[in-house]
């Protein structure tokens, strides 16, 4: 028996997903792509233990916001700063600009507040769920959402939050 079965069926199930995770922490395709690559490799060395009982996709959606924070708190990051949003009398739809006003505040967000606003508001988790995918505790999560709600309306006015 191989100690990889089910792992490629996995990731090739899960990967849409989990890259949109992986960029949504980093704010950048690049990053994103490391990132996900890193906690695939972990994961494919936990694989035997995982794919017989374990929840896969919790492990990573885990281990994707725990290597983020240890890759900040290790390293400055370049943030992308080169997301001008345009004028509005410029030929793009609202839905575009609210999007590229979103993305320049979120690159502004700690690394523990933009995981905090991915996994509560884009993947839909609880403030359970939220806490134990990133360690800490559920007051925890509730005062780095507050933080994160309060910077975003400071940083785009313009958007309801």
């Amino acid at each position: 028996m191989d100690r990889y079965e089910g792992f490629r069926e996995f990731v090739d199930a899960r990967q849409q997903s989990l890259m949109r995770t992986a960029y949504l922490l980093t704010g950048d395709a690049h990053q994103a792509e490391d990132l996900l690559q890193t906690v695939l490799g972990n994961v494919a060395s936990h694989w035997a233990k995982l794919g017989k009982g374990g929840n896969p996709e919790a492990y990573t959606r885990k281990a994707l916001i725990n290597q983020h924070l240890s890759w900040r708190r290790r390293r400055a990051l370049a943030v992308v700063t080169g997301l001008d949003v345009p004028d509005r009398g410029e030929s793009h739809d609202d839905a575009t600009l609210r999007r590229l006003a979103l993305r320049q505040a979120l690159t502004k967000l700690t690394p523990r507040q933009r995981a905090v606003i991915v996994l509560r508001f884009y993947e839909d988790r609880s403030e359970q769920e939220t806490a134990q995918l990133m360690g800490c505790s559920v007051g925890t999560v509730k005062s780095q959402t507050h933080y994160a709600l309060s910077k975003l309306r400071a940083l785009a006015p313009q958007e309801v939050y």
